[in-house]
């Protein structure tokens, strides 16, 4: 896929999880709808102007399942009573919000480092504690979505530059590989 291709799927999958119109918060609630847009979309932005096609690809398989997974635990929760949102409303747990917002900073901080994980991280604690002040969710919510993202950062995304040592067996030979992506 183009790098084209990849913005534009970044693009059309941002528009879906737009709201029609803004929810009862106000100005607070739109700040934090912009900011869980701004997070992930910055990371691809960033993979994108960095020339990283793999950090590209790793972004959309990040971002994909991560949504797969708040989707489905949204589902799964939904009929229990972690399901219920404080303001009444089904679908609380886990935040899909702070998942999204989430998954730009554990993409950030996994594939550049922590000089671009912790403001995306700071990003996304307001986004999580703007959804809880409002009523939107609890906190549970909001730190179950933000441990999922994380972990499936850690298991889809590899560092820019990283290193690794391997062990290798062969017929005749018993070794270590060491590997460095430049």
């Amino acid at each position: 896929m183009s790098k084209s291709g990849y913005l534009l799927a970044a693009f059309v999958l941002s528009l879906s999880l737009l709201k029609p119109f803004p929810a009862s918060g106000g100005a607070s609630d739109l700040s934090a709808d912009v900011m869980m847009l701004v997070i992930p979309l910055s990371a691809i932005a960033i993979a994108y102007f960095k020339g990283d096609a793999e950090g590209e690809k790793q972004w959309l398989r990040n971002v994909l399942a991560n949504q797969a997974l708040t989707s489905i635990a949204r589902i799964g929760f939904n009929e229990t009573s972690w399901g219920e949102r404080p303001n009444g409303h089904p679908y609380g747990f886990p935040s899909g919000h702070v998942a999204f917002a989430a998954s730009g900073a554990s993409f950030l901080s996994e594939r550049y480092g922590w000089s671009y994980g912790v403001p995306a991280w700071l990003l996304t604690g307001y986004v999580a504690n703007n959804r809880v002040q409002n009523g939107h969710h609890h906190w549970r919510d909001v730190l179950a979505a933000g441990a999922l993202s994380y972990g499936v950062g850690k298991l889809f995304v590899t560092p820019e530059n990283a290193a690794h040592l391997a062990p290798v067996v062969g017929p005749q030979f018993v070794g270590m590989r060491w590997q460095r992506s430049w």
